[in-house]
């Protein structure tokens, strides 16, 4: 069975870690989307689509089957599926803890499970975390914590 994940992973952290071994338990391969991958250098979206796939790289190793697609935002929810279908290879069910992507895709008739969210660990607290001065290095994995640091993230956020 093939999954399909998609996320913004901006940046890749400890909630997306578990997801990811939630789904390896369950099925064969994961097909990851990285989505809003057009943005970069915004509040919401500081990493482009190549910093946040070598984050996912780094933090999953050679440890799951997966593969890496890049789902730009059309921002039209009507059209937003189909969009995805389009782009990613063929897959039997979407794993999300996003309740309006749920939503979406249900209505598309695709089958859907949701991911176990860790509480506490969301994109959004991390990077307010970053601006607040704040540590943050308990959620996210080691690997990708290394290259935050190369990547200036606490400058670059600060700064957006």
């Amino acid at each position: 069975m093939i999954a399909l994940f998609i996320g913004r992973f901006q940046p890749f952290h400890k909630g997306h870690l578990a997801a990811m071994k939630q789904m390896a338990k369950e099925v064969d391969k994961i097909i990851i989307g990285i989505g809003s991958s057009q943005y970069l250098n915004e509040a919401d979206n500081p990493f482009s689509a190549e910093e946040r796939i070598e984050m996912i790289k780094a933090a999953l190793g050679e440890d799951f089957d997966y593969e890496i697609i890049l789902i730009p935002d059309i921002n039209d929810d009507e059209r937003w599926v189909e969009h995805v279908c389009d782009l990613v290879p063929e897959f039997d069910v979407v794993y999300t803890g996003n309740s309006h992507t749920k939503m979406l895709f249900e209505d598309a008739g695709i089958s859907v499970k949701d991911i176990e969210l860790v509480p506490g660990i969301n994109g959004t607290t991390i990077r307010d975390m970053i601006i607040n001065n704040e540590d943050y290095s308990e959620l996210i994995p080691v690997r990708v914590l290394e290259i935050l640091k190369r990547l200036n993230v606490e400058e670059r956020i600060r700064n957006i």
